[in-house]
């Protein structure tokens, strides 16, 4: 189940298709390019190719083994991505939900802080700087 990370959207339906087969629960978050000012034109994701991939499958292995998840999926976009357009998605299974739920945040928490893409906001000035981790982004990784 290696992780991907592209350039087009992602179709949830698509994604989801036969996804969790045999599972007791399946839980999906997509991440949403949000504009929490009003003046967000695009964010801007670079990323270095085979090894984000490699750092994401092996977030998502870890997820699988520690939470006993029978399937996981993670797509990341990467671009220029407009408000409101799709960055990324999450989907786990499992026996039960809690595990499912529990592995489907840690998966968050571990993209949100740890993956390696870089983000830049741009507005209608133009690019700003690249944007920096968050404190309330590492609370919530240490709790794993």
């Amino acid at each position: 189940m290696p992780a991907r990370v592209q350039l087009d959207p992602f179709d949830l339906g698509t994604e989801l298709s036969g996804f969790g087969t045999g599972a007791g629960a399946v839980v999906t978050f997509t991440g949403l390019v949000r504009d929490e000012d009003g003046r967000l034109v695009a964010l801007e994701i670079e990323h270095y190719p085979g090894m984000t991939e490699k750092a994401l499958t092996a977030y998502g292995e870890k997820a699988a083994e520690r939470f006993g998840l029978s399937e996981w999926k993670i797509i990341h976009r990467h671009g220029r991505l407009e408000p409101g357009e799709q960055i990324m998605m999450v989907a786990t299974a499992s026996r039960h939900r809690a595990a499912a739920f529990e592995g489907a945040e840690y998966l968050m928490d571990w993209l949100k802080s740890r993956a390696p893409f870089w983000k830049r906001e741009i507005t209608p000035d133009g690019p700003g700087e690249w944007v920096e981790a968050i404190q309330s982004d590492e609370d919530a990784l240490s709790r794993w």
